[in-house]
């Protein structure tokens, strides 16, 4: 036979070829479908007794029969022995799967990434090499697998929706949102795309596109517990606790032993002053899981709500091991004190640990280190210092900065530990009516000469905290419902730092308000200027603890559940003998709470 006449006949023998291992796959794959895994087994054994067969095929074929028969070692060994047939890249993906499988992740990613060199362009290669990656714990390469799979095949949904899982636990919600939209729009019945984006949304504050995005998961996937529980959580930052109780509800129903869960349905129970049954479910949630910090820092904050100092104090020590409240507090090699040695002759750092109101409450606990016989030495935001230094038994101020050099110490200490290691009790609350530095006579004189003649009573007003507060949607006050109060005759002075926009509209419509809050580089700069005024009204925030620090008349205006250090059902407090407090009844309103103000303001006239 001519050369060419065998050329002939393996042109024609080729598609006979294929035919039957086409067909062999078939039927293995039919097999597989049915849970008979011997048959397929014995069918590619017999094809690799065959001649004229891709024998690397079969090999894998083999190795894929192992593998969903759930035998990785074997089907390592099959897939290997394919590899050293023809390493195809398909073979390499499945051997590195195989091997994963088994545990044996840096194998697995050796193997992968020589399959992506065979086949660069193929995206499914990529995003095996960024799931063998997050198995890894290495996140970062992950997601530029996952990225880079996505730019090959803008099809390719579950690469977008990784990238956006990895995304959102970095904490970039901007760039998550953007995988998790590519996610959905590649395949629009992904109920976890869905949660995905509004876990990215809640972060944002976009709350209303939350709960949407939550209840569309929902409608595709009822069943999710995660997912009514996530609802539970965007419905209690909306402020709409019965709801949101209703959501943890239905998710504890479904997965009835999620202690964050309960946590979370006892937050709202709070919130809606349901508080002996927010008390069972904290209870009850560290009963399931004793170790999760934020219940017993929860629970803390409840008892001392409810006067519970004793508990609430310890309880909330658990802040060390809650990441985001702790994270303030600098790494010191020496001891941390509690209260049990003698400090007497010794060097304490004192660590600012929360907010500044926090810091200008608990900064009243300083001399009572100092009548141990410490030398205390505070480290403290850079806007508080100047206030604080030369306070009675305060030997030195340290910013709160990178760069600052701590001098030498015995034991350190947070602030916001002092009421525990005193044994602060509702009756035994250091409450002097002043316990800041004085202000200088002359600073404050400066403040009298610029306010103008004192012909009326002068008033300051603080009507927003800080943005970023978790609580600041109760907090806050726009400034255009504060402008209710000012028909009445004083002189209004402005102490609102950095003004939101809308409210800066309004301030620049009132002339009649004096704002010089320009000219306040620090507290001690806003000290000065409230030593020459009559009375502060404030909601909860750092300035009300100032004024009330300062030992000023001060009103605060609190939501409807307040911060713990407020308690309930009074309109003094322990910690402040010249605040009067002005609360939210049921109805969560600050109109009414305004027309108390008000009210309380013209009967000062009269």
């Amino acid at each position: 036979m001519s050369p060419g006449n065998r050329g002939q006949k393996r042109n024609k023998a080729q598609p006979a070829k294929n035919l039957r291992e086409a067909n062999l796959r078939e039927s293995v794959s039919a097999y597989l479908k049915e849970g008979r895994h011997l048959d397929a087994q014995r069918l590619c054994e017999q094809a690799l007794s065959a001649s004229g067969v891709d024998k690397a095929e079969i090999l894998h074929l083999m190795g894929e029969v192992f593998f969903s028969a759930g035998h990785f070692g074997q089907a390592v060994e099959w897939f290997s022995q394919a590899v050293r047939s023809e390493p195809r890249p398909r073979y390499l993906a499945n051997l590195a799967t195989a091997l994963a499988k088994q545990g044996r992740i840096e194998q697995a990613l050796q193997v992968a990434d020589k399959a992506v060199q065979l086949a660069p362009g193929d995206a499914s290669l990529w995003s095996l090499m960024g799931n063998l990656l997050i198995d890894a714990t290495r996140s970062s390469d992950a997601l530029l697998c996952f990225k880079h799979a996505f730019e090959l095949d803008g099809h390719l949904w579950e690469a977008a929706y990784k990238a956006g899982h990895l995304l959102h636990g970095l904490e970039q919600f901007d760039d998550a949102l953007t995988f998790l939209d590519r996610s959905i729009q590649a395949k629009p019945d992904h109920a976890p795309s869905f949660h995905m984006r509004a876990l990215a949304l809640k972060s944002l504050k976009r709350l209303d596109e939350a709960r949407a995005d939550n209840m569309r998961a929902i409608e595709l996937d009822p069943t999710n517990a995660d997912t009514h529980g996530n609802l539970g959580n965007v419905l209690q930052a909306l402020g709409q606790h019965d709801q949101a109780v209703l959501s943890f509800d239905r998710a504890l129903a479904m997965a009835p032993h999620i202690a964050r869960t309960i946590t979370n349905r006892a937050a709202s129970l709070v919130e809606l002053r349901r508080l002996d049954q927010a008390r069972t479910e904290y209870e009850r949630s560290l009963a399931i899981a004793p170790e999760l910090a934020v219940t017993e820092w929860n629970l803390a904050l409840l008892q001392l709500l409810t006067g519970e100092f004793e508990k609430g104090w310890r309880g909330r020590e658990a802040r060390w091991e809650i990441p985001h409240l702790s994270r303030g507090y600098p790494q010191l090699g020496s001891p941390r004190w509690l209260g049990d040695e003698s400090i007497a002759g010794k060097t304490v750092l004192v660590c600012a640990d929360e907010g500044l109101g926090d810091t200008i409450q608990f900064v009243r606990y300083i001399p009572f280190l100092a009548a141990q016989g410490a030398r205390v030495v505070l480290l403290v935001e850079e806007s508080l210092a100047s206030l604080f230094s030369g306070m009675d038994g305060l030997v030195q101020c340290v910013l709160k900065r990178d760069d600052s050099v701590l001098p030498a110490f015995d034991f350190h200490c947070a602030l916001d530990s002092l009421p525990l290691i005193f044994g602060t009790t509702l009756n035994t609350i250091p409450s002097a009516r002043s316990y800041l530095p004085a202000v200088s006579p002359d600073r404050i004189a400066d403040w009298e000469t610029r306010l103008g003649r004192r012909d009326r009573r002068r008033i300051g007003l603080v009507w927003s905290g800080n943005p970023r507060h978790w609580n600041d949607r109760n907090r806050s006050v726009p400034l255009s419902v504060f402008s209710r109060l000012m028909d009445v005759d004083a002189q209004f002075v402005s102490l609102q730092k950095d003004p939101r926009p809308l409210d800066k509209q309004v301030l620049d419509q009132r002339p009649d308000v004096v704002d010089l809050t320009g000219d306040l580089a620090d507290f001690s700069d806003t000290a000065a200027l409230i030593s020459a005024l009559d009375l502060v009204i404030a909601v909860d925030t750092s300035v009300a603890h100032l004024a009330a620090a300062l030992g000023c008349p001060t009103w605060i205006l609190l939501p409807y559940v307040p911060d713990y250090r407020w308690l309930l059902g009074r309109d003094d407090s322990p910690w402040y003998p010249t605040v009067r407090l002005f609360r939210q009844t049921e109805g969560r309103d600050y109109d009414s709470v305004i027309d108390r103000v008000r009210e309380a303001l013209t009967l000062l006239d009269g």
